[in-house]
């Protein structure tokens, strides 16, 4: 209901904007993943960056020496909100922000293109869906693999029975990088003159200056999501698009912080377990979540979806693989561990039921297997902000959208809260509220 509404009420709240229509997009915090966001989104025919705002001073400096003086900056995101020549913003704040500016901003009248994951606490998605439903804006939600063609055609191949009923999906991502673990750099000028800081806290608890936990920030539950709102909302977005899933019942997660001991109240290895019913569109599965920051893991992330007939192993931003094994042609007998003439005669059956096959070259049976690469210079992340400017432009509602974002930030956020509460949670994925809460 909520889909349909949000559906109806973009398509018809106002006219589809021509091809050739410039659109201009401001960025609502110009960190790392804003400052890439906007890196692609100018890429993208007809799009123009109009404004940027920041709570560092150092990035609205940045922003202009990029892309030309003539842009508007300011530390106050309102007064992007404001501004008649914005059509659309990117929200890549502190996760804590994400909630009230995506609001702020459909309220009005802008489009939205907000990073993941698109709350802080469940409790806050409520809130967007309904701003997205009432406002009729566009709003989509930045994990890229919704937009993929090598999840897309991972979707087909699973829908098709290729490796068979899928009932366990294995999802990993190990960083043994510094900046991999958010050790991110904090720049010398850095100070109460140069930083909003109250802007930056908003809601958050109120302390003294701090600029470790602006630049950090991911590293703090204040302001951030840890390991599950950053990487695991990734796996459950691709997931829950492959398996035409709205997400699982049953959620349970542990780890703790084992190497990165830097002050962060977050943990570097989490490791999730959930729990997905049977539905008309899929059979029941069982999803395993992992991440690890530690030096020794390497640097791989993948999805293994296991099904009754094979594994189709996705290898992310590069290539799907399919594996099969032959069937049995016999599967064997324990007949050793009965007494002798019990063995003759199980193995007499065995061998009645199974013939001996000659061996010659038509009785050789190879493994199968298929690859699927990436085309060379597709992007993932291009493909997704082309479908999000292409929305903007035909109204049309994105697949990622409020709904779609919750559903997966949901269980990603009640994995933090397994895991520091110590205790597992319910989830129903239908009304997107917490069963035991």
């Amino acid at each position: 209901m909520l889909v349909a509404g949000a559906a109806a009420l973009a398509e018809s709240a106002m006219p589809a904007r021509a091809a050739n229509d410039r659109i201009r997009v401001a960025c609502i915090g110009f960190g790392i993943m804003g400052q890439g966001d906007v890196r692609t989104a100018v890429t993208v025919p007809g799009v123009e960056l109009a404004a940027v705002a920041d709570v560092y001073e150092g990035r609205l400096t940045l922003a202009k020496e990029r892309y030309g003086t003539g842009i508007f900056t300011t530390r106050d995101y309102r007064e992007v909100l404001n501004r008649s020549d914005v059509d659309a913003v990117i929200v890549a704040t502190p996760d804590h922000w994400h909630d009230r500016i995506s609001i702020d901003a459909m309220n009005a009248g802008k489009d939205v293109y907000c990073q993941k994951p698109m709350v802080q606490r469940v409790e806050d998605g409520a809130g967007v869906i309904d701003a997205q439903i009432r406002t009729g804006r566009i709003l989509q939600v930045g994990s890229q693999r919704v937009s993929s063609v090598l999840y897309q055609k991972a979707k087909e191949l699973i829908h098709d029975g290729v490796v068979g009923q899928v009932h366990m999906v294995e999802a990993w991502w190990d960083r043994s990088s510094s900046l991999g673990a958010w050790q991110y750099s904090i720049p010398p000028d850095a100070s109460e003159q140069t930083i909003d800081w109250d802007r930056f806290l908003g809601r958050a608890p109120k302390r003294p200056f701090e600029p470790v936990r602006l630049f950090r920030w991911r590293n703090y539950r204040d302001y951030g999501t840890g390991i599950a709102g950053d990487l695991f909302v990734h796996q459950f977005s691709g997931i829950h698009f492959v398996m035409d899933s709205i997400g699982p019942t049953r959620v349970s997660a542990m780890g703790g912080t084992h190497y990165w001991k830097d002050g962060r109240d977050v943990p570097d290895l989490m490791m999730g377990m959930y729990q997905y019913p049977e539905t008309s569109r899929h059979p029941a599965f069982e999803l395993s979540l992992r991440v690890n920051f530690e030096a020794g893991g390497g640097d791989q992330s993948g999805f293994r979806f296991i099904g009754t007939d094979g594994v189709l192993n996705l290898s992310v931003g590069n290539a799907i693989t399919i594996s099969k094994k032959p069937k049995e042609t016999n599967p064997g007998t324990t007949a050793e561990t009965f007494a002798k003439a019990m063995q003759e005669k199980v193995l007499s059956e065995n061998r009645v039921k199974y013939p001996t096959l000659a061996i010659n070259a038509d009785s050789m049976r190879a493994s199968t297997e298929q690859r699927f690469a990436m085309p060379q210079g597709y992007t993932e992340q291009y493909a997704h902000h082309v479908n999000f400017f292409e929305h903007v432009r035909s109204r049309k509602p994105v697949v990622e959208d409020a709904v779609f974002g919750l559903r997966a930030a949901g269980p990603a956020l009640l994995s933090n809260l397994s895991l520091f509460e110590s205790r597992q949670f319910l989830w129903d994925p239908e009304k997107m509220v917490i069963r035991n809460a």
